[in-house]
Order: C-alpha cells, then structure tokens, then sequence
C-alpha cells in the first residue's frame, strides 16, 4: 500500500471508532481496531484512549509476531491486540477486525447464551449463527486461544463475560457485522420478552444460508442443522 492509502486506511479506523463510540457500543477507552495493511503487517488502535476522539497519528503499525514497528506516538497497542492476530492467523481472508462491547450482545455474552436462533431472515443471510467462546482473562493469550475452534465457521463471536469481536474481508465488512449482532440481540431479547420467536421452518433456513453463501467470508453452520 502506498502512504496514502495506509493513512487513509487510519482515518477509517477513527471514523469507525466514533461511530461505535456513538452507537454506544464502546464506552470510556473500550474496544479496539485493526486491519491488515500488508503481509504481516496491520495498523490498529492505541490502548487507552476513548474512540471518539482517536485521530490518524495515534495509530500503530504492528506485525504478526504482535511488535510494534512503527510510530508509536508514544501510544502503546491494546494488550487484545493477540485476538485480533488469532483472526488473521486462522482466517487469512480476513482483513479487518473489529472488537467491542455492545450492551445488548454483551448481555448475552456475559449469561452465556449464543445468539443462535434461526427467526430473522436477514440475520440467518448476512451473520448466521454466533457462538459464545469461553472465558478468558482479558489481554490474555487465553482468549486468542478460546475463538480459534469457532474461526473456521463464525465472522461474528461473543466473549463469554467480556464482549464480542467481528471480522471482514475490509474494514466496513467488520463493523457492519458488529451492529449486526447488536441489532440480532435487541430483536433476539424483544422476541423473548414477548413470549419467544417463531422459528423459520428448515427449508426456508437453508434457502437463507445459500444466500447467505454470497454476503458471509465463512457462512457458519447452523447448529441445529448442520
């Protein structure tokens, strides 16, 4: 990528970062961003500073083996930074990830129930299923460790009492796909609250999924179906 590119490639990161700031998806210095610029190579977001107020120069160039490279700005990575090389290491198509904590989904994380339903059309054709990987000390190895059985068939994961994290082949992909799950968990939680969903019969659920083929990097297989 030239400089340009990268830069602008930053300045997407902030704007991103705003808006899950806005969404209120990320509150006080929450969550954190990357995406890859190049073989071994990504630009992610500094550790504590809130994602409203993030701009190009505070972005951090890192590699695969999770070092800084390049300026640093007197900015340290996230500590979760290791999630995100989990991704890429896993899911090489992968190019953006984006980890947050929406309320709603993080709900769900934190009572440990995956959002699994097969009730929204547009859920079961642009997200599938999202599962709920186990507990891990935030920062930690463990938790790069407890997504990767789930990599394989999931763009969408919750962070047993933590959060959620979301991947894409750019950036957009990434974050659509973590509003996607916060709105798949409002609707998911009004449902219940009702007196429950009305599950979508198994031949509807697989006209969804071949469609759903052409929008996900990994449709995931259903849990109930597969």
């Amino acid at each position: 990528m030239t400089e340009q590119e990268i830069y602008d490639i930053k300045k997407q990161i902030c704007e991103i970062g705003e808006n899950l700031w806005l969404r209120g998806m990320v509150a006080s210095n929450d969550g954190n961003i990357s995406v890859r610029i190049g073989e071994g190579l990504f630009v992610t977001t500094p550790s504590g500073v809130s994602k409203k107020y993030m701009t190009p120069e505070m972005m951090i160039t890192m590699n695969a083996e999770n070092k800084v490279v390049g300026e640093p700005n007197g900015f340290k990575p996230s500590s979760e930074f290791k999630l995100h090389l989990k991704c890429y290491e896993l899911r090489p198509e992968v190019n953006a990830v984006v980890h947050a904590h929406p309320p709603i989904a993080t709900g769900y994380a934190v009572s440990r129930v995956p959002l699994d339903g097969y009730n929204m059309s547009e859920a079961v054709m642009l997200l599938g299923s999202v599962p709920v990987a186990e507990y891990a000390t935030p920062g930690s190895d463990e938790v790069a460790d407890s997504i990767a059985e789930f990599l394989p068939y999931h763009d969408a994961i919750l962070l047993a009492n933590h959060g959620a994290v979301t991947m894409g082949k750019n950036l957009m992909t990434a974050y659509f796909r973590m509003e996607s799950v916060e709105q798949v968990a409002k609707t998911t939680l009004v449902s219940r609250l009702l007196g429950g969903a009305q599950e979508l019969p198994k031949d509807k659920i697989d006209e969804l999924c071949d469609i759903g083929k052409n929008y996900a990097l990994r449709h995931p297989g259903y849990r109930k179906y597969s």
